[in-house]
């Protein structure tokens, strides 16, 4: 697993969410192409405050919009995520390249919108001191 610190506060970068554990809880993560609802179930289970997943896995099918709504129903903020390039395959590509496609209710509820850069949207999250997991 990897993590970067994004203003202070640690973001994991996976290119699978099955990759976490409870280490996970109340954190954000941006996972790779292997979304849908078999990763949704799996995020659910860990409770992470915000999952950005690459819609190549979500919202372009039907295993994927499942996943959100699973996520939905848990009270998990959750994103799917595109990129002008078409080609997000990895967490650090979503992470950089990025851009919102697909919202579900806590998310929208956080103001993330879709048509908002990834980065730009967690920026304004941490600014607006809407996330956990600040590191010392």
């Amino acid at each position: 697993m990897k993590s970067i610190v994004f203003h202070g506060v640690r973001v994991w970068l996976l290119d699978s969410v099955t990759e976490g554990g409870p280490e996970l809880r109340g954190e954000l993560v941006i996972t790779g192409s292997h979304g849908g609802l078999s990763a949704g179930r799996y995020a659910a289970a860990y409770q992470p405050r915000l999952v950005a997943f690459n819609d190549a896995g979500i919202g372009k099918d039907e295993a994927g919009v499942a996943g959100l709504r699973l996520l939905e129903e848990r009270g998990v903020a959750a994103v799917a995520v595109s990129s002008a390039s078409a080609r997000i395959g990895e967490a650090a590509d979503t992470w950089v390249s990025g851009v919102i496609s697909r919202v579900n209710a806590p998310a929208a509820a956080l103001g993330l919108k879709p048509g908002t850069s990834l980065q730009e949207a967690i920026e304004r999250l941490i600014a607006d001191g809407e996330t956990s997991g600040g590191v010392a």
